[in-house]
Order: structure tokens, then C-alpha cells, then sequence
């Protein structure tokens, strides 16, 4: 197993418009993905601007598909100007 995890900053103007994005591209992953095994969309009231994923494919390779399909190019074109900042963190080994 691979897992990503990625914590985003969200200009506070976007939020609103940012979060169904977000949640349409795990939706898409988890439905059109074979690779992917999970795909999770944290957030909390008390830091609405951070949105946090954690996600789970098979391996490298799965992810790099996810990265390569359609749909994760059109979520980015979609969310261009509403990140801040993005951190983008990668887990080879997954205890479970």
C-alpha cells in the first residue's frame, strides 16, 4: 500500500466553492480508480481555511494513474487560484 497525505490552505473566499471540488475529485478516485482504496476529505470549524486528505492506493504506480486521469486534471484546473499553500506528503509502507 502507498499513502498520500496532503494538507491544503484554502484562500478564505474559496472555501465555499473549494470543499464540493474536493469532494467530487475523491468521489471520481474512489469510483473510477481501481487503485485507489480510500480517499478521505478531513476538515474542522475551527480551522476552515486547512483541508486535509488521506488517501490509499495500492501503490505508486496507482497514485501516478490518479494523477494522470482526466478528472484529477480538471479539479486542478477548477481550483487554480483558490490554494494558498499545499504540502504533499507520500507513505510507502501502511500498517494496517
Amino acid at each position: 500500500m502507498y499513502a498520500v497525505v496532503v494538507t491544503f490552505q484554502i484562500a478564505p473566499d474559496a472555501v465555499a466553492a473549494f470543499l464540493p471540488l474536493m469532494m467530487q475529485n475523491a468521489r471520481s478516485s474512489r469510483a473510477n480508480e481501481p487503485g485507489c482504496q480510500q480517499f478521505d476529505v478531513c476538515t474542522d470549524p475551527e480551522r476552515a481555511g486547512e483541508v486535509f486528505l488521506y488517501e490509499i492506493y495500492d501503490d505508486r504506480a496507482a497514485f501516478e494513474a490518479h494523477t494522470a486521469s482526466a478528472h484529477y486534471a480538471q479539479f486542478q484546473k477548477d481550483i487554480d487560484g483558490m490554494v494558498l499553500s499545499k504540502d504533499v506528503r507520500f507513505f510507502s509502507q501502511v500498517a494496517r
